[in-house]
């Protein structure tokens, strides 16, 4: 099993920027797919997820930080997920990693078996 992001970058506060993760090597279409971040020197924490609500239904929930400015979404089949994240600001400097599994709460990190390597994304002020 694998998950590959991709998109990171350096850009202006204000500015968007699209993060994606495709996973391979298995089914991920009925997992949690969420995208959580990490400063350096801080504990990972939670920004979006993606959780299946049955057939072809998903269901989206954010950080209040990010609620608003950030959206998930599903891609290939449900195996994929996208970050679009628009009027990016300092703060959302951080390496985001996405995450996949079956476990809840949704928001801790425990929660997951499956982790991409990260992808940086800073934001100039």
């Amino acid at each position: 099993v694998q998950l590959v992001e991709s998109g990171g970058g350096l850009v202006q506060a204000g500015d968007s920027l699209r993060l994606s993760c495709a996973a391979s090597g298995g089914t991920f279409s009925t997992y949690v797919m969420t995208w959580f971040r990490q400063v350096a020197g801080k504990e990972r924490e939670f920004v979006a997820a993606s959780t299946w609500g049955g057939r072809k239904t998903y269901y989206t929930y954010y950080d209040d930080s990010v609620k608003g400015r950030f959206t998930i979404s599903r891609a290939n089949s449900g195996n994929a997920i996208d970050l679009q994240m628009y009027s990016l600001k300092p703060e959302d400097t951080a390496v985001y990693y996405c995450a996949a599994g079956l476990k809840r709460p949704f928001e801790v990190v425990h929660s997951y078996d499956y982790w991409g390597q990260g992808t940086q994304v800073t934001v100039s002020s």
